[in-house]
């Protein structure tokens, strides 16, 4: 299972943290892990490198988290559009992927 969680503070979203495998196929070949890395890379790349706000930003395999340090409102529509992304996915493959609404700490 994919669990992407969304926080959220007092002035919108702030960032993602996503981990785990759909394990809907074999490595290299799982096209829905494929679907939720490509967007979520696409998204935090979009936000550090064109946009250029300081995030904390980490990947590895079956991991990878953006969480913006600074005033996050010139991401708003691609963390919404991200989400917005993720929850319709989720809702063709609910055995595969989970979305989950949390707050930051500073909300």
């Amino acid at each position: 299972m994919i669990n992407i969680e969304f926080y959220s503070g007092i002035n919108g979203l702030c960032g993602f943290e996503v981990q785990g495998h759909s394990d809907s196929a074999d490595s290299g070949e799982d096209i829905i892990c494929a679907f939720v890395t490509s967007a979520c890379l696409m998204a935090a790349n979009t936000v550090t490198e064109i946009i250029k706000l300081d995030a904390d930003a980490q990947s590895e395999s079956g991991y990878l988290k953006l969480m913006i340090l600074e005033n996050a409102a010139p991401a708003q529509d691609i963390l919404k559009g991200l989400r917005l992304h993720l929850e319709e996915l989720s809702k063709d493959y609910p055995e595969n992927i989970k979305v989950i609404h949390r707050r930051c700490n500073n909300a």
